[in-house]
């Protein structure tokens, strides 16, 4: 069967109590104290009722208790056969008390009958089973049969009133889930993101360094097997001393990044290319603060764009331009070209791959390649 509006039970969150507020449960068991009271009430206001009327009043009591305990768990379980073997042990109940002159008792039990059973059975079940249930109520009532409409009415309106409540405090329940599950993995991706980043940061860092420290290292290595004298050879090494410790700096720089912490960029440009003999840098359109990740990617690519001056023309002059634009910055790193350096074969060539990678993950490009005289860098990153 297909399930529909008709067949589909209340969800567990409408049938459960998660969700409802303080006042309403003390409202809850109020109601249910109230109707435990009027059925003893009526059990034992009659004047004819002796001992054994009294023990039998006091059963049918406990067992319409228990019975709707063990309504209200099979339904919330959604188990129809049990759900309305106990609904029938209910009316049966009602219809003794009926028998035995208990008049009251047996109108309440069937009123709550007619009103758990649109609250909590599929409609198909529930419709027919109030119509039981309010039918004895209205045989057994001895009010006008107007007043005895509108009560019956009354009842099936209050029953499909309180379905419609479960129902809608059900769907603010998976909404307030679903938000909250939604928060939760957004800020796992947060996290990861950022976890992500830290570890860009620090192997860009490390890998302009390392790379620099190389080219330097392998130079003296080849000064030494060419038999160059020592002040050729001391000069490299004091180079390579010299890029470990912008290397410490560097880290240090990016660790001040990720705290939000950036010197501004044009800066950092300038001092960059003051430690590169010929290299000039100039800045064009409006200068403003870029966000961390693009301030950074422009940062990383001016990096290495230089240390491959070195190692693949070195002495060749180099202009570096950043331009300021309405939606993206640019930078454009070209070189004048020159004779392949005895380094040139060093390091792992993985440096403008992984720029290329942390611009794309910007939304950005990185072009690299030869130019008319020798070979350019271009980063574009939005912002």
């Amino acid at each position: 069967m297909t399930e529909n509006v008709w067949t589909r039970w209340p969800s567990p969150e409408a049938l459960g109590r998660e969700g409802i507020s303080r006042p309403r449960r003390l409202l809850g068991w109020g109601v249910r104290l109230l109707l435990a009271a009027i059925l003893l009430w009526g059990a034992f206001r009659n004047s004819h009722v002796h001992a054994w009327g009294a023990a039998a009043a006091a059963a049918g009591v406990l067992v319409a208790a228990g019975a709707s305990w063990a309504f209200f768990r099979t339904t919330l379980a959604h188990r129809l056969g049990p759900s309305l073997a106990l609904f029938a042990l209910l009316l049966g109940v009602g219809a003794a008390a009926q028998a035995g002159s208990f008049h009251d008792p047996a109108l309440v039990i069937w009123c709550a009958c007619a009103v758990a059973a649109l609250e909590r059975l599929p409609l198909a079940v529930a419709t027919p089973l109030t119509g039981i249930a309010l039918g004895a109520f209205a045989t057994a009532n001895d009010d006008r049969w107007l007043t005895t409409v509108v009560t019956a009415v009354g009842l099936a309106l209050a029953g499909y009133v309180l379905r419609l409540d479960a129902e809608a405090r059900a769907g603010a329940q998976r909404l307030l889930a679903q938000e909250r599950a939604a928060r939760a993995a957004e800020a796992e991706s947060a996290a990861l993101g950022e976890r992500a980043r830290i570890a860009r940061e620090i192997h860009d860092v490390l890998a302009h360094s390392l790379s620099a420290q190389l080219v330097h290292l392998e130079a003296a290595r080849l000064l030494i097997e060419r038999g160059a004298d020592r002040d050729q050879v001391l000069e490299r090494v004091v180079a390579a001393r010299g890029m470990a410790r912008d290397g410490l700096s560097e880290t240090r720089q990016a660790l001040s990044a990720l705290r939000g912490e950036l010197t501004p960029l044009e800066d950092f440009l300038s001092q960059l290319v003051a430690a590169n003999d010929g290299a000039e840098v100039t800045v064009s359109g409006e200068r403003r603060r870029l966000p961390a990740e693009a301030s950074q990617a422009v940062r990383r690519v001016a990096q290495e764009a230089l240390t491959n001056v070195r190692k693949h023309a070195p002495g060749a002059r180099v202009r570096l331009s950043l331009d300021y634009r309405d939606d993206q910055v640019v930078l454009d790193v070209r070189d004048s070209g020159g004779s392949p350096g005895e380094l040139a074969g060093a390091g792992g060539g993985y440096g403008l791959l992984g720029m290329r990678e942390r611009a794309e993950l910007l939304g950005g490009s990185l072009e690299a390649g030869p130019h008319e005289e020798g070979f350019a860098v271009t980063l574009k990153v939005p912002v």
